[in-house]
């Protein structure tokens, strides 16, 4: 997967047939519509015509700064990693089938280091991740990908709810990892596309009482009508940690067994780790700052776990069925449509980097 690079033709080849084209992020806020030649096919791979690609958070990080966090863009670099779409050509792959609608893992793992062999792949040093430098993502009209990480899409789950099992595996990991079930009380810092996938993961965890926090108040509305029961809208002086710690207390009717930060930034993890009752744990979702300055000596004091998560593992399946049986839905997430045109992936950026009442803008090609 992402192997493949950049031609230089007018988008088609020398037999006539179109080039393969993808959106190939050049310079700072420079998004450009090239051809790109696509590595083999291996006898284990599949290629998927892409149909529905998302645009996260990372990926409004490459177009505006060319890095995120520690992952430098150094060259040219197709974008996009939250995809589904429809596989046109397979080799000697068994478990799926020419014309199969499936949802793409999209990190391939060398399933060889002690980390995959221990089952925690995402952690796996050598990770190759769609979009994540230097590996070239997947919007572009076609990708090559293994077939172990294409997962058929049931008949009622669209091939836009297939690209959002890639944020929702996010939810779904965290919740994992914080052991979420019917007697957990919830607080979720942070109302953006994280925050709100994680609310509705641990609403299919069975949590049975969820409150969320934001700066937002437009945000905080859409957290309201998606379902959560309570909301708390927030400043973002560190100075009112306290005061808003009451007021979650409040809104909870009870302490706060795990609190899950999906910001990352002092003033956030700080109110987390205040809010959770003793014993109970807090996991950092968001990545907004490299370095925080928290009140870590008193959560300790109370026993409270801090722990983290990077990407998810073994969560397709899980989400899949979540949304075949509408446990969870997904569909409310994607505010904003654009088309696969030159014209069309600048405006689709745009908004996204912009925020607003923008939550997930998504591509149809």
């Amino acid at each position: 997967m992402g192997k493949g690079g950049m031609s230089h033709g007018d988008g088609e080849g020398d037999d006539g047939v179109e080039d393969n084209m993808a959106a190939w992020l050049l310079a700072v806020k420079t998004l450009r519509i090239q051809p790109y030649n696509l590595p083999p096919l291996g006898p284990h791979d599949v290629k998927v015509r892409m149909k529905a690609v998302g645009i996260c958070g990372s990926d409004v990080h490459h177009f505006k700064n060319m890095r995120c966090a520690n992952f430098v863009v150094k060259k040219p670099m197709v974008i996009g990693h939250e995809c589904a779409g429809i596989i046109e050509v397979g080799s000697e792959v068994k478990s799926l089938a020419v014309g199969d609608r499936v949802a793409l893992e999209p990190g391939v793992s060398c399933q060889r280091c002690d980390l995959c062999r221990d089952g925690r792949y995402n952690l796996c040093r050598e990770m190759k991740f769609f979009g994540s430098p230097p590996t070239n993502g997947s919007l572009a009209n076609q990708v090559v990908h293994p077939s172990s990480l294409c997962f058929k899409l049931p008949d009622n789950v669209s091939l836009e709810e297939g690209a959002m099992c890639e944020p929702l595996s996010v939810g779904v990991h965290a919740c994992r990892r914080a052991n979420i079930g019917p007697e957990t009380k919830v607080l979720i810092m942070g109302a953006g596309p994280i925050g709100l996938v994680t609310m509705l993961a641990a609403h299919a965890f069975g949590a049975p009482r969820i409150v969320i926090v934001d700066i937002d108040e437009r945000r905080l509305s859409f957290a309201k009508d998606l379902g959560a029961d309570e909301i708390i809208q927030a400043s973002t002086n560190v100075q009112d940690v306290d005061k808003e710690v009451v007021q979650i207390h409040k809104a909870m009717g009870a302490g706060v067994d795990v609190s899950f930060d999906c910001v990352g930034f002092n003033k956030t993890m700080s109110t987390a780790l205040n809010a959770t009752r003793p014993g109970g744990r807090v996991c950092l979702v968001g990545l907004g700052q490299s370095e925080m300055t928290i009140p870590l000596t008193p959560a300790a004091a109370r026993e409270v776990d801090v722990i983290g998560i990077f990407r998810y593992r073994n969560t397709w399946p899980l989400c899949i069925e979540f949304l075949r049986t509408g446990k969870i839905d997904v569909k409310p997430l994607i505010t904003h449509r654009f088309k696969f045109t030159q014209e069309e992936i600048e405006k689709a950026f745009e908004t996204s980097a912009g925020g607003g009442n923008a939550i997930k803008v998504m591509f149809n090609l």
